[in-house]
């Protein structure tokens, strides 16, 4: 199970951290990825990180976005900095046992969490 959480309302310039926390498998062995979907668009992936720790990143997030992940808590973030309007989306978290990246193959996949840059 994941569960997105840390969306919310932000002026443009201003910061969110989202969080997915995984239960019911071996998180630390999972290949992650932050997708997000605006209205009207077709769902992209934004970031994702391999159980080796190997990162990607969307073009358009590169220095402004940072996705990490902590293996204690089962927890995945996603740090977003300078947002903009453009940005605005509900993000959704996916993992699967098998890499993806940016792709969007994942088996598994939370709710979602809206984010809404003003």
């Amino acid at each position: 199970q994941l569960v997105e959480s840390g969306g919310g309302s932000v002026q443009a310039g201003g910061s969110l951290r989202l969080s997915c926390a995984v239960s019911g498998y071996t998180y630390s062995s999972y290949c992650m990825g932050w997708f997000r979907q605006a209205p009207g668009k077709e769902r992209e992936g934004v970031a994702a990180i391999d159980s080796d720790g190997s990162i990607d990143y969307a073009d358009s997030v590169k220095g402004r976005f940072t996705i990490s992940k902590d293996n204690a808590k089962s927890t995945l973030y996603l740090q977003m900095n300078s947002l903009q309007p453009e940005d605005t989306a509900t993000y959704y978290c996916a993992a699967d046992v098998y890499r993806f990246g940016l792709g969007s193959g994942y088996r598994y996949w939370g709710q979602g969490t809206q984010v809404t840059v003003s």
